[in-house]
């Protein structure tokens, strides 16, 4: 079972699916908790008096086996003796959170030659356009490079291009003013973020050929590549979380809590395995 990280899991049966279609005489539950202690009175488990357990507020501590073991009587019909049963299930419930998003760009402009100096002012000013953009968003660019290519091309002969990259990251300085005003954690806050920052820097992008055909009498000396704009899709888990397709199948594009024994100290989307494993707890940021 997955739990956002802050959200209330849904309700875990005490029993499977063919006994709850079944009469069951004298029921009694005992839910047992990861740490091994009864649920009873705890402030964030909700049981209720058919044995179902929700427990609220989720966090990554809270990650683990729950245990429910369910009695019951049996009554012979033709005796009426009554014999006491013993049912036990099992839970995994993992904490997740939603990746974090950005989105890697690559784009073309052509220029006169590779050695202007124009090239390195013009890459400047860019940037800082694109920041503008998208600064309300409290998006920001990051890993951005440039280098100039020969591109010979069928029509037009040698051509010089710069070749530019960079990164739509949704982490620029006060983040986590916008953070606090949105519940869970607010991943999908920040997700519908750098969403708009690369949808706003795509059409920045397509105004470029608009105004090329449009607007200038004189083609400039560096100018955008027509349908040169192209985005890659990045994924990041917060520290003590990470992906795995193959031990969580069911949540693979979920960043899940680390098991204990694995930790994961940065933005990554793994957890690594501890060396010397004494990391007994869930979300490990460290070993």
């Amino acid at each position: 079972v997955y739990v956002k990280m802050f959200t209330n899991s849904p309700f875990l049966l005490c029993m499977d699916l063919a006994r709850s279609q079944e009469e069951v005489i004298d029921p009694k539950y005992l839910w047992i908790g990861p740490d091994g202690k009864s649920l009873e009175g705890r402030m964030y488990a909700n049981l209720t008096e058919t044995g179902k357990l929700m427990v609220m507020g989720f966090k990554e501590s809270m990650s683990g086996a729950y245990t429910c073991t369910l009695s019951r009587k049996i009554i012979e019909t033709t005796t009426q003796e009554e014999r006491e049963v013993f049912e036990v299930y099992k839970f995994m419930v993992f904490a997740y959170r939603e990746a974090d998003h950005a989105y890697r760009v690559f784009v073309r402009f052509t220029t006169k030659e590779c050695q202007l100096a124009a090239n390195g002012r013009f890459f400047e000013e860019l940037k800082k356009i694109l920041n503008n953009i998208i600064s309300d968003l409290r998006c920001h660019i990051i890993e951005s490079s440039y280098k100039c290519h020969s591109v010979k091309t069928p029509k037009q002969g040698l051509l010089h291009e710069l070749f530019v990259s960079f990164q739509v990251n949704p982490f620029a300085p006060g983040w986590e003013e916008v953070c606090h005003q949105a519940p869970y954690g607010c991943e999908d806050a920040t997700n519908l973020r750098v969403q708009e920052a690369r949808d706003r820097i795509g059409e920045f992008f397509s105004k470029q050929t608009y105004a090329l055909k449009h607007e200038f009498q004189t083609v400039p000396a560096i100018h955008y590549v027509d349908n040169s704009f192209s985005v890659t899709h990045i994924d990041s888990c917060r520290p003590g979380f990470g992906k795995n397709d193959i031990t969580h199948k069911n949540c693979a594009s979920c960043c899940v809590v680390c098991d204990p024994g694995t930790y994961s100290p940065n933005n990554g989307v793994t957890c690594q395995i501890c060396t010397r494993p004494q990391v007994k707890k869930y979300g490990a940021r460290s070993c």
